[in-house]
């Protein structure tokens, strides 16, 4: 399997793995915008999403050792998942049937904020691991 098909793979599964965390979880977790404590628990949510992407950027690296892994997981992550979110915000009453249309405006401003962290988090390790490599290479 080339490099570029195994990214869109994870891509894949890291999409296909929110989404179903908030088809089964989304009505316990997303709280509506005019709740007193909305801004509380996306916080929560977008803190659980920078560690689970920070993991799944980790285990990512492991298997594609290009210098550049990082940054193409970044960029065709959130391509492929902006592409297919699409689609679910599109047919929303049939993907997130349970959820109000409040918790739809929470789960969207969620995925706003994931996606930026799909950027963010992934070009972080990158750089991260330069920098440690331009450390040791002084030494």
């Amino acid at each position: 399997m080339n490099k570029l098909s195994f990214t869109v793979l994870w891509a894949l599964l890291v999409w296909a793995g929110a989404t179903l965390f908030f088809f089964l979880f989304g009505h316990w977790v997303l709280v509506e915008p005019v709740a007193d404590h909305y801004w509380l628990t996306l916080l929560l949510l977008e803190i659980g999403t920078a560690v689970f992407l920070y993991a799944v950027t980790l285990l990512y690296i492991r298997f594609d050792r290009q210098s550049n892994a990082a940054v193409k997981f970044a960029v065709c992550g959130t391509t492929v998942g902006l592409f297919l979110d699409t689609f679910s915000i599109s047919y929303h009453s049939s993907v997130f049937a349970s959820l109000s249309q409040g918790q739809v405006i929470a789960f969207t401003a969620w995925m706003s904020c994931a996606y930026a962290l799909y950027l963010a988090v992934p070009l972080l390790v990158h750089y991260s691991k330069e920098i440690k490599n331009e450390r040791k290479s002084f030494l």
